[in-house]
C-alpha cells in the first residue's frame, strides 16, 4: 500500500503566510477525520506563493482528509489556487 500527498498551492500575504503557518504551529495534530502523518509548508514571501503538503497513509485515508479539508477556509491574505492529489512512488534521504 503506497502513500499519498495532497498539495494545495496559495496565493498569500506576508501576513496570510504568517497567519497560517501560527495556525498550524498552534494545533495539537491534524483536524478530527484526517489521518495525516506529515504536513509540510512551503512558500516564497516575495512572491506571495505558498503550497501545503499533507501527507496520508493510504489513498482512503487521503479522500477522507480531503472531504475535511474541502469545508475549511484559509486564513486572511490566504486563497486557494490548486489542489493536487498525488500517489509517493519513491523517497530518499541523503
Amino acid at each position: 500500500m503506497s502513500e499519498w500527498v495532497r498539495v494545495v498551492t496559495f496565493k498569500a500575504t506576508s501576513e496570510g503566510i504568517d497567519a497560517l503557518v501560527g495556525q498550524v504551529e498552534q494545533s495539537e495534530g491534524p483536524p478530527p477525520g484526517v489521518d495525516s502523518s506529515r504536513i509540510t509548508i512551503l512558500g516564497d514571501r516575495s512572491a506571495g506563493r505558498l503550497a501545503v503538503a499533507i501527507r496520508f497513509p493510504s489513498e482512503e485515508a487521503l479522500r477522507a482528509g480531503a472531504a475535511v479539508l474541502e469545508g475549511m477556509n484559509p486564513p486572511e491574505g490566504v486563497v486557494r489556487e490548486s489542489v493536487e492529489e498525488l500517489e509517493v512512488f519513491l523517497e530518499r534521504t541523503a
